[in-house]
């Protein structure tokens, strides 16, 4: 339950953090915090989660990286479901909050509200095709990291900053084709506020991360299995 209740929170942290900068700052081009901003808000929130309850849970926080650390031998598989209602659950709470908040300034409009989207919905028009690509190969890319990262025989201590650094590098590249998800629990959150056809796409970071990851974790165990 512990663990948990850390899941819940730490991903609450992530979507606020990563999606309330998206927002609330990157709207106003004035702060100068831009895509470059927001890339930086979610590794740090993924960098400072880590330490803060890594030694708890491991600090998943994404649906897609308990699938890749299962996939990867690194977790057990009667664990999967609770780790992923409880991500969901907090990034929904954590969309909540950013709800809150930004419903309380006059003239507020929905609009996007940092949801994923392909077409239409993405950022830089992008098809559905290049965001399927995009977010397989951007979280199969982050599940390498981690699994490095985290491994018996990487450097101790530097996991979290190689794991934020990671992410940031993610947004940075794919911002303008998905807005970055490599997260489904993170999607389904804003995807649930914005509805239409932001809901009609979820479907798509629900697939690809989860693919990107396990074939990540998979070939890792491959690569560099743990030291017996």
């Amino acid at each position: 339950m512990k663990k948990l209740i850390a899941e819940f929170f730490g991903t609450l942290w992530l979507v606020l953090g990563g999606c309330g900068s998206a927002v609330f700052a990157a709207a106003y081009p004035e702060l100068g915090i831009g895509f470059a901003g927001v890339s930086l808000a979610f590794g740090l929130t993924v960098l400072t989660m880590a330490y803060a309850i890594g030694h708890i849970s491991g600090c998943h926080l994404n649906p897609a990286v308990t699938f890749g650390l299962w996939a990867g031998g690194r977790f057990e598989g009667k664990d999967v479901v609770p780790y992923i209602i409880s991500q969901v659950l907090g990034a929904l709470a954590g969309a909540s909050i950013i709800y809150l908040i930004a419903s309380g300034k006059p003239g507020f409009e929905l609009g996007g509200f940092a949801a994923n989207g392909y077409g239409e919905l993405s950022p830089g028009g992008y098809g559905m095709t290049a965001a399927l690509v995009c977010e397989i190969a951007m979280t199969f890319m982050f599940l390498i990291i981690i699994l490095g990262a985290t491994h018996s025989k990487a450097p101790k201590g530097f996991a979290g900053v190689a794991i934020g650094l990671g992410l940031t590098l993610i947004h940075l590249i794919s911002i303008p084709v998905t807005n970055t998800s490599v997260n489904p629990a993170r999607s389904t959150s804003q995807a649930l506020f914005a509805g239409g056809d932001y809901a009609g796409q979820l479907w798509l970071f629900w697939v690809a991360p989860i693919v990107g990851a396990i074939i990540a974790g998979f070939l890792y165990k491959y690569l560099s299995p743990e030291e017996e």
